[in-house]
């Protein structure tokens, strides 16, 4: 198929500065998402590898060829659009064939090719259906079809799930994934979902204020985030963040914080080696690794239970330390005891899964 690769690429929209010089190579069958909050830039990177926005500087490279200065048409890549832009007046047939037809492709060949799509996207009985006769799902597989059937070399996807309920974002979500794994199709996703990100990706791009934030693996991205930012836009719920201080005794290191004194074990001690007395620093932790106690043990730390969220299978707690709120995600089948709110509790943080973030720069300690 092809392997995209950005170098420099910049973008500018009068003053503001959208995508700022970023470097990325997403290999030849891989699926890339790039994720991040709206205004973050991965939109306006898509519809620069597209050929729809002029990058103000840098370059796109498609199988070491430089794109950015041919027309979208010329560049042998599909795209699907957030609102899949269909024709109301063709039908399903009709969208299929279209693209084909400028590509001069000939009859028996145009047929063969809708069949192929059709079977794929099992849509052989809704050939003559116009839109408005689709739900949101068969919408959204006409507009995949319509731009895989062209045989582009690059697939571009824009938040594409974005107007499905959640039972159905599931659903396709496997679908697009099956998808581009059979078809092994270089392709490129945009959402602002982490969930989707982690479902779908074989690289996730972790996006912020035009600036490339992150790459790797869903779980490198989630085990060892670079920031404070990916760490918090990773996850769900999000990672507690709990401002504290490092303090050295004769036999131990200690976080301190105005709440609690923590004292640390195994890597933690290692990782803090090369820091001063007194280094501000930030805990992070995620609400899958607090354990929560009905009794005092080591290593623990008095809470009030806040909030109970039940989440199936699953409990979330809001816990008051001080004046911070935490959450603690815990299997419901984990609880010796019944939670309630206002109930006093005890919470451990498991340190093998602890991060340590520097205020200041507020990178992670390697």
């Amino acid at each position: 198929m092809a392997r995209l690769e950005l170098e420099q690429l910049d973008c500018w929209y009068g003053k503001t500065h959208a995508v700022d010089c970023i470097n990325l190579v997403v290999e030849d069958g891989e699926l890339c998402v790039l994720l991040g909050p709206s205004g973050c830039g991965k939109t306006s990177t898509l519809r620069m590898i597209a050929g729809f926005v002029q990058p103000a500087g840098g370059e796109i490279y498609l199988d070491g060829q430089p794109i950015s200065h041919l027309y979208p048409g010329d560049r042998n890549i599909a795209m699907v659009f957030q609102s899949y832009a269909l024709y109301p007046h063709k039908t399903v047939r009709e969208h299929f064939v279209f693209p084909l037809i400028p590509a001069k492709i000939p009859g028996p060949e145009i047929e063969e090719r809708v069949k192929e799509m059709a079977d794929f996207l099992d849509m052989h009985d809704l050939l003559d259906r116009y839109p408005s006769e689709l739900s949101a799902g068969q919408q959204q597989r006409v507009a995949i079809g319509r731009a895989l059937i062209r045989r582009p070399r690059l697939f571009l996807l824009d938040e594409p799930l974005n107007n499905l309920d959640e039972h159905l974002r599931v659903e396709m979500r496997a679908n697009l994934r099956r998808m581009q794994q059979d078809l092994k199709i270089t392709t490129v996703y945009v959402t602002h979902d982490q969930v989707e990100a982690q479902a779908l990706g074989d690289k996730i791009v972790v996006m912020d204020m035009g600036h490339i934030r992150q790459i790797g693996s869903p779980q490198e991205v989630y085990l060892y985030p670079n920031d404070l930012f990916v760490a918090g836009f990773i996850g769900t719920p999000p990672m507690n963040f709990i401002p504290c201080r490092l303090e050295r005794m004769e036999s131990q290191v200690v976080l301190h914080n105005s709440h609690f004194s923590l004292p640390l074990r195994g890597n933690l001690v290692a990782r803090t080696a090369s820091l001063p007395d007194g280094q501000e620093l930030i805990l992070g932790v995620r609400p899958e690794h607090l354990r929560v106690r009905s009794q005092p043990a080591e290593g623990t730390m008095p809470v009030e239970i806040y909030v109970l969220e039940p989440q199936s299978n699953e409990l979330i707690l809001d816990l008051k330390l001080g004046d911070l709120l935490i959450k603690a995600r815990n299997d419901k089948r984990e609880f010796d005891f019944r939670p309630e709110v206002g109930q006093q509790v005890w919470v451990e943080f498991l340190q093998d899964y602890v991060h340590l973030f520097d205020k200041g720069t507020e990178q992670r300690l390697a």
